[in-house]
């Protein structure tokens, strides 16, 4: 018996799909005529296209980029994560989603199985959620802070239509 293959991720289509990306990655509010300019189709066009990324999931959203310091939440770590037995299930990142200080959990290759971003108030905040991460998912942890961001949330340069 053989296995059906992985479904395909969605592709872009062409190099007018990976410019009307690479323009929302850098500004997720550009106007759709904004779009029409820097891609040379119609607003109409434009409209369509976004559109169908959006429908075929190459486009999953529209968010803002939040100051974490002016929102409370200056402290930011990475917390690696293994396993006290490595024979348990692998379910950490539905036993620790309910964590809101999370702001993201990967699965990562090496010694730990996760590697999660948090951002927290203060130290003491950032101890008790490791406590809470450990107690949630039986759990070994490892964090590292952050001392100071240089960029993040970079815009995704589509790789298939370079510039």
């Amino acid at each position: 018996m053989t296995e059906a293959p992985a479904p395909r991720a969605p592709r872009l289509e062409d190099a007018v799909d990976a410019a009307i990306v690479r323009e929302i990655s850098l500004d997720a509010r550009a106007t759709l005529s904004h779009l029409s300019d820097r891609v040379g189709l119609s607003v109409s066009a434009v409209q369509s296209r976004l559109r169908r990324l959006e429908a075929r999931g190459i486009v999953k959203g529209y968010r803002p980029i939040l100051d974490a310091e002016a929102l409370g939440r200056p402290l930011a770590a990475f917390v690696e994560i293994t396993p006290l037995d490595p024979a348990q299930p692998d379910n950490a990142p539905e036993l620790l989603a309910h964590l809101s200080a999370i702001e993201a959990c990967h699965s990562i290759a090496g010694e730990a199985a996760y590697m999660l971003f948090v951002r927290v108030p203060t130290p003491r905040d950032l101890e008790s959620l490791i406590r809470d991460i450990r107690a949630a998912a039986q759990v070994n942890t490892r964090t590292t802070v952050v001392l100071q961001t240089f960029f993040e949330a970079r815009p995704v340069e589509p790789a298939d239509f370079p510039a």
